[in-house]
């Protein structure tokens, strides 16, 4: 189980986050480099589409084997091709990894419910998170940390390359130990038709729009985490842009110091937010969790503003953020799975995330022509102006629960 969750979330960080200091550090432009890491993200939006095929195409295990094992070759690639300048081949490379790490959740989650009864599933549930979670601490902070440390031994080219092909031989190496270790639990693949197979989808997808008040659902989901998806493709690159440029000028090792602290502090806040919501119930912890996500953002117009170099007080500043925002996405996700409850509550929460990434994508891809028409302190200060929609799609949930 902590290594099926690893061979979840490095890939997906890889993709997500790792992509986006990679092609700045490539002196990909900000409107290119936020507009196409956005697009390589799609599999994860369209994601419910195909996961019935999977449910009924071979085995889990076979999906999750195959699926690393195309992780590991393709990352691999990466290694060798993107430090290289050879962008467009990157790109698609980044699109194949997403796509083959969102057929792996799909798997890797229908496998956890097979191979595991149901008091397995309580006794691991813990662990699976921690490991995702470590994968994260791995991409975000670690693997940062490692591509700046080499990079004052080597080049730019030479450590991402050595950088991805570690990530590349820890999926190859989980692929290996899972064709041993993961127990062949064969499930009675249904002989279905693709006719049948997309009548049932329909289905699920008609039941889904007929939920009272969806509308207004799905406009929480695009709108709830408009100012973090601004924030999520510029904040590395503010980070290393010069002061000249309106950045802070800091090197990449001390983006993973500075981000592995914030991660902590996501994680932390994500736990206390379970707990307070947990005590006073979604309805009374939704807007201040809102408020939490939200406001916190002002730290970057303070950065943009004043350009501070002290390690401590950027670290402090991006842990209260990032502390706010693992508070506030614990609303976010408590309201998807209230939203979801019913029949079909497993399809229906993959389609309330997908909507979810999809509020994250499409700003995404604006953000850095927004940024370089108005500069970073002009951006972030739009930032903190999309808060207002965010809050406001949240009050109107709020009365609605």
């Amino acid at each position: 189980m902590p290594t099926l969750y690893l061979a979840e979330g490095i890939p997906y960080f890889l993709v997500t986050s790792i992509s986006i200091t990679l092609f700045a550090q490539l002196g990909v432009p900000n409107s290119e480099l936020a507009l196409f890491t956005s697009l390589i993200a799609f599999p994860w939006v369209v994601k419910p589409l195909w996961s019935p095929f999977v449910d009924v195409l071979r085995t889990k295990r076979w999906w999750v084997l195959t699926m690393q094992i195309m992780m590991a070759v393709t990352v691999a690639l990466l290694a060798w091709l993107a430090p290289q300048g050879y962008l467009t081949i990157a790109l698609i490379l980044f699109t194949i990894t997403a796509f083959c790490s969102a057929t792996h959740d799909i798997a890797a989650d229908g496998y956890y419910m097979i191979a595991l009864n149901d008091t397995q599933q309580s006794a691991y549930v813990g662990l699976r998170s921690t490991f995702y979670r470590i994968a994260n601490i791995f991409c975000q902070s670690l693997l940062l940390m490692l591509v700046g440390w080499l990079q004052k031994r080597t080049d730019v080219s030479a450590s991402w390359t050595y950088a991805l092909l570690l990530c590349s031989g820890l999926l190859a190496l989980i692929a290996l130990w899972h064709t041993w270790a993961m127990p062949k639990v064969e499930v009675k693949v249904e002989n279905l038709k693709f006719k049948e197979i997309w009548q049932e989808v329909g289905h699920v997808f008609a039941d889904f729009f007929r939920k009272p008040g969806i509308v207004l659902a799905l406009c929480f989901m695009l709108i709830y985490r408009l100012p973090e998806a601004l924030l999520l493709k510029l904040c590395n690159p503010f980070f290393l842009a010069t002061q000249e440029q309106g950045g802070l000028g800091i090197t990449v090792d001390t983006i993973g110091e500075i981000t592995g602290i914030g991660v902590v502090l996501m994680l932390l806040g994500g736990i206390g937010g379970g707990i307070w919501a947990s005590k006073t119930g979604l309805k009374k912890a939704l807007i201040p969790m809102a408020l939490c996500l939200t406001l916190p953002c002002i730290v970057y117009v303070y950065f943009a503003q004043f350009q501070p170099s002290a390690f401590w007080l950027l670290s402090l500043c991006v842990g209260l953020e990032q502390l706010g925002y693992g508070l506030g996405y614990t609303a976010c996700m408590l309201y998807m799975i209230h939203v979801a409850d019913g029949n079909h509550k497993t399809a229906h929460f993959s389609i309330c995330t997908a909507f979810m990434f999809l509020g994250l994508m499409l700003p995404g891809m604006v953000a850095g022509y927004i940024q370089e028409a108005v500069g970073y302190l002009g951006f972030f200060w739009i930032v903190m102006a999309c808060c207002i929609p965010s809050i406001a799609v949240t009050y109107l949930i709020y009365r609605k629960l």
